[in-house]
């Protein structure tokens, strides 16, 4: 005799713990009537029934009890192999969602050093929109701009999300920013997704008006901050992951003066991936490496 189909096989385990071929089909994204078909071929391959059928009810025959029993150890060895295998020979994927501007600021500067300790991970990198502030349910880890509730996310705060203004030295050696309200003579470059940045800073440091020169809105942090290098106007930018373009020169704080977001760039995972070895090794690695750029 055939050994019956894997499908059929698995399908039949589906359809028995379940006890409706309704539900088995929609788990296993088919119609009924194709369950009914596999479970019938599946039966004839047996030369017995495995599912006593009535008009208003499911249940397994003796032979069916049996069946189910011996098959969910033989699926529960075969899972467990196949994990084996892929811990010992496969390669271990990450997927990793993040903001752009965090990515090219924070995490690709970096990721030589993750790769260096942990070569067997691959990593599949996603920057997120700019209004990405939930875990994306195709990601193992996000990092999100905001403040929470995580409802059922483990959450690991990295840095606090504050804005300095900023634009490049030529212009501000042009035109100098001397006071608060030599702002007024300026192009000022909003995020079009935090598009109040700007007046909440002016009432944080006392202006009493804000009043450019000239608006120009951009859709995302990157583009804001070339516009910044190019001298097209100032901006609003994340003071901590501007770090480094300060600390270069290719950007210059036009005020100390910071505005407090009251978000935290914060890093999310799922309970349920909290034990995989290779996130853990991101996570770990993205919070000390945060860490590491406040302190530098």
């Amino acid at each position: 005799m055939r050994t019956p189909s894997l499908k059929a096989i698995k399908t039949f385990q589906i359809a028995a713990k379940h006890s409706s071929f309704a539900v088995a089909a929609d788990e296993l994204c088919i119609t009924p009537s194709a369950v009914s078909h596999q479970i019938k071929t599946l039966e004839t391959q047996l030369g017995l029934p495995l599912f006593a059928r009535s008009a208003r009810a499911l249940a397994l025959t003796d032979a069916g009890a049996r069946y189910l029993e011996q098959i969910d150890d033989l699926f529960t060895r075969l899972e467990s192999v196949t994990d084996q295998l892929r811990a010992r020979f496969g390669r271990s994927s990450v997927r990793l969602h993040v903001p752009a501007y965090f990515a090219s600021e924070m995490l690709l500067p970096r990721l030589s050093e993750f790769s260096k300790l942990h070569d067997g991970i691959d990593l599949r990198i996603e920057t997120q929109g700019v209004h990405g502030r939930m875990h994306a349910a195709e990601a193992d880890i996000s990092v999100v701009v905001g403040s929470g509730p995580w409802n059922g996310l483990i959450a690991h705060p990295l840095f606090a999300q504050t804005m300095v203004p900023a634009c490049s030295p030529e212009l501000f050696a042009e035109k100098p920013v001397l006071r608060y309200e030599d702002l007024n003579s300026h192009t000022l470059l909003v995020h079009e997704a935090r598009r109040d940045d700007w007046d909440r800073w002016a009432v944080n440091v006392g202006m009493k008006a804000l009043q450019p020169a000239q608006i120009v809105r951009i859709d995302s942090m990157s583009a804001a901050t070339r516009a910044a290098e190019k001298s097209i106007g100032i901006a609003l930018l994340p003071a901590e992951l501007s770090r480094r373009k300060f600390a270069s020169g290719r950007l210059k704080r036009v005020f100390d003066d910071e505005l407090v977001t009251q978000e935290d760039y914060t890093l999310l995972i799922r309970n349920e991936d909290e034990k995989r070895d290779d996130i853990r090794a991101l996570c770990a690695w993205l919070i000390e490496s945060c860490r590491g750029g406040e302190e530098n």
